[in-house]
């Protein structure tokens, strides 16, 4: 017999904090949890340093011939000041580029500007237009690398007439263009024809702006200390792909990326698994490493943590990744942290089926509540049970907005990021906040949160990298190089 529906409940929730940001190393209090205001009231967190090695970002660019002028065009649009004209709750004024990072903008000299014909069929050489685009990107590379000290960044347009050829089956330029600047140490920023027409110029301006900066080695802003997050602790995500045609793939490709407790120290981590893959199809529902292979991995990135501090180890390592964790996953990661005093293996999913409203005082007897206009607050939290929770990193979030409630996107009901523990024994209510303050470090755009913490994010970036281009080396790499 069924229970009757009073004698069913949810255990109670919690509401976390909304994760703050710092702008400054040394000033505790130019903190906020606006990253754009932040930017705006404070200047970006590296403000006193960046200038100090470089008084402006040098912008390179390749593309067709004909959208020469509209590219220098763009760029110089980026030193004016504009208006927010869409989501003006949450927009501040953009206030032009140099007013905003304290470094100018400018256009890189001459040599530092490559041409292509209009047509890729008017491309150098031979064979399909694949191959076409790509002998002129790797020679894009190979030139602009002969003047490597004239420039910063590469604004790379690509056209949509091009599209046919930009992304098939087997060819992803985007994915190529960056594996071609991470072998050449190169940023890039890739752009459409869209960039071109786009109306709403602050929200162009601002994730333009912020790209470029950070692209440049600039950073905007680190995650202020989270209470309770004990000093010294470090983030490592993890991506799995499978390398190569899907049907005959033998190696499970690893990514994994190295967090300070602040957000900062973003570097990958290309690993190519060494054991076969014995059930692929598992492989490609659950990718997973052997305990030999999930060692080498997190050796290789415990080295890389001691290499930016002084040879120390974390006193607290987080692992997080999309699926779960393998029995011989988990004694891989002890078997290369055992010197690692608390380890926490997380596994992040954001496929959840649950849903939550918010229900709110209807001014009637009855009934006493209605419905919100708004969805539940972003860092609501559930406890499902001792080593699981729920998570809401998309939701209402008041504390950003110019006028009230705020919920980004606008679109359909927010479903919870599902958090559940495979190791370690810390407050699930720490790990919850840890993750809700990690959707907050993607600098590729100027939104208030990404749908899932950095760590999840830019390694899946990696990962799928590594999936479409199989000669990329497996080495160490500046996350920049792949936004």
């Amino acid at each position: 017999m069924a229970s009757p529906a009073h004698a069913s409940k949810l255990p109670p929730f919690t509401l976390l904090d909304e994760p703050l940001l710092s702008f400054s190393p040394s000033d505790s209090a130019q903190i906020d949890v606006h990253p754009l205001r932040g930017l705006v009231n404070f200047g970006p967190y590296s403000k006193d340093s960046f200038g100090g090695y470089t008084p402006q970002v040098r912008i390179a660019t390749v593309g067709p011939e004909s959208a020469f002028k509209r590219r220098g065009e763009l760029m110089a649009s980026l030193r004016a000041s504009y208006r927010p004209s869409d989501r003006s709750e949450y927009v501040p004024p953009y206030p032009g580029f140099e007013a905003l990072f304290r470094v100018r903008l400018e256009s890189a000299p001459g040599s530092a500007h490559i041409k292509w014909p209009d047509s890729l069929n008017q491309l150098p050489g031979d064979g399909d237009p694949q191959d076409r685009l790509f002998r002129a990107m790797d020679a894009a590379f190979r030139r602009l690398d002969t003047v490597r000290n004239e420039f910063d960044v590469v604004l790379v347009h690509l056209p949509d007439s091009w599209a046919p050829a930009t992304r098939t089956k087997f060819f992803d330029a985007h994915d190529v263009l960056k594996a071609l600047g991470a072998k050449y140490n190169i940023p890039t920023q890739v752009l459409n024809d869209r960039v071109f027409t786009f109306n709403y110029k602050a929200s162009l301006a601002w994730r333009l702006a912020i790209a470029l900066y950070v692209k440049a080695a600039g950073t905007p802003w680190k995650l202020a200390p989270l209470k309770g997050v004990p000093v010294d602790t470090a983030y490592i995500g993890l991506a799995y792909a499978l390398r190569g045609d899907q049907r005959n793939a033998h190696y499970v490709t690893c990514c994994s990326q190295v967090f300070d407790m602040d957000g900062g120290g973003m570097q990958f981590v290309a690993f190519e698994a060494r054991d076969p893959v014995v059930d692929v199809a598992e492989a490609r529902r659950n990718p997973f490493l052997s305990r030999d292979d999930m060692r080498a991995v997190l050796a290789r990135s415990l080295a890389l943590y001691q290499g930016r501090n002084g040879g120390n180890l974390p006193k607290r390592l987080v692992i997080h990744k999309t699926t779960a964790f393998k029995p011989e996953e988990i004694d891989g990661a002890f078997d290369a942290l055992s010197g690692v005093p608390e380890i926490e293996c997380i596994e992040i999913g954001a496929a959840s089926c649950w849903r939550g409203v918010w229900l709110i005082e209807s001014g009637r007897a009855k009934p006493l509540t209605k419905p919100s206009g708004y969805p539940v607050p972003r860092g609501t939290m559930v406890v499902r049970s001792g080593n699981s929770a729920l998570v809401w990193v998309a939701g209402n979030a008041p504390e950003v907005s110019n006028k009230g409630d705020y919920y980004q996107g606008k679109k359909s009901i927010p479903k919870p990021l599902q958090l559940i523990r495979h190791a370690g024994s810390g407050s699930l209510e720490l790990i919850a906040h840890e993750a809700l303050a990690l959707t907050k470090m993607d600098w590729n755009n100027d939104a208030l949160y990404d749908p899932v913490p950095v760590s999840i994010r830019y390694s899946q970036r990696l990962a799928r990298t590594i999936a479409n281009v199989p000669d990329l080396p497996g080495n160490v790499y500046p996350y920049r190089l792949f936004m």
